[in-house]
């Protein structure tokens, strides 16, 4: 399935900006939708992420106001139930999230989930960056916590294995 349409969540945000590849967002995706709950989740902390997050021309705020109840019943952020109520109202776009707990969620009310790794293997796929170890070390640099038995299957799954 080719995703055009994301929902994204404030930790693969926060990653992408600290790691100076939010760049690829725009180019991997026609439409970036940010629940309000995630820009305040992002806005919270005076770091790069939040400092940069008002220029940004490429994302579109979405304001949220009812959090649908089958994912309610799940432990998960605010930024995290957002995302999946958004998405789950609009079967056509992606969320990304890298919270274990709202991936499950997210697969058990079918829908698509990405995870921040997931998009460096598409931006490679996609002929936008040659090799996905270099971001992966970034993500990390950035604060983003990937066990070496992910990098391994991230590796795997881009042909750099």
């Amino acid at each position: 399935m080719l995703i055009k349409r994301v929902i994204i969540n404030s930790s693969p945000l926060i990653v992408l900006l600290k790691s100076q590849q939010a760049q690829l967002i725009p180019q991997l995706f026609i439409e970036i939708l940010v629940p309000s709950g995630v820009i305040e989740e992002v806005t919270t902390k005076d770091d790069a992420a939040s400092t940069q997050l008002p220029s940004i021309s490429w994302i579109q705020i979405i304001k949220v106001d009812s959090i649908a109840p089958e994912i309610a019943a799940w432990d998960l952020g605010k930024g995290e139930y957002q995302v999946l109520s958004l998405a789950l109202k609009n079967l056509d776009y992606a969320a990304i999230v890298d919270d274990r707990a709202a991936r499950r969620c997210g697969q058990a009310l079918n829908i698509t989930t990405i995870g921040t790794g997931g998009l460096l293997i598409l931006a490679k796929r996609r002929g936008l960056i040659p090799s996905i170890s270099p971001g992966i070390q970034a993500l990390r640099d950035a604060g983003l916590w990937l066990s070496d038995s992910l990098v391994n299957v991230l590796k795997k799954q881009a042909g750099e294995d």
